[in-house]
């Protein structure tokens, strides 16, 4: 995913979904805040519908987080996670975060994170307390990701992502095990 007018579109997609109600968000809307034709939006995502399915899908990241045995998981989430958004410019997960308001729209964008993330993530763990454990783990990456997109030439948005993992992934993995 690292065609630019694609990425533009689904950041300003993911903002517009996450803090407006469905029917205030306009394709011309997200295309003038990505700098794109609407033209572009509908070649890429087919509607306004597909877009929002799209937006509030979290497929991609739970499967890309969780795409490592339980020994290095933790590593590897926090890994992918700072990977991910040096590629592509995006965050798998913060999106959510933005979508904490009232709104089917928004509740639907929670739901798909907790079915997708938080319980992805409750079915690789063994042991006591797994749901509250799941969903610690995705709240720490929730903090992460919302550490690099606050202050985006800062020490956590600039660190090498190994520092990142070796300080950052000790945490979550203590929660796998």
């Amino acid at each position: 995913m690292t065609d630019p007018g694609r990425i533009a579109i689904l950041r300003a997609a993911r903002r517009a979904f996450a803090l407006q109600d469905y029917n205030a968000v306009t394709l011309r809307g997200i295309a003038a805040d990505a700098n794109v034709s609407a033209a572009l939006i509908v070649k890429h995502f087919g509607s306004k519908e597909a877009l929002f399915d799209r937006v509030a899908d979290f497929s991609e990241a739970a499967e890309l987080l969780l795409a490592a045995p339980d020994e290095d998981l933790g590593r590897h989430a926090v890994l992918t996670l700072v990977n991910y958004r040096r590629t592509n410019g995006l965050d798998l997960l913060v999106r959510v975060v933005f979508a904490a308001g009232s709104g089917n729209e928004r509740a639907l964008i929670r739901e798909h994170f907790r079915d997708q993330v938080t319980r992805g993530f409750a079915a690789r763990l063994t042991g006591d307390d797994i749901d509250i454990r799941a969903g610690l783990i995705t709240g720490q990456l929730l903090g992460l990701g919302a550490a690099m997109s606050i202050d985006k030439t800062g020490p956590v948005a600039t660190a090498e992502p190994d520092t990142i993992a070796d300080l950052y992934a000790p945490g979550i993995q203590a929660l796998i095990h």
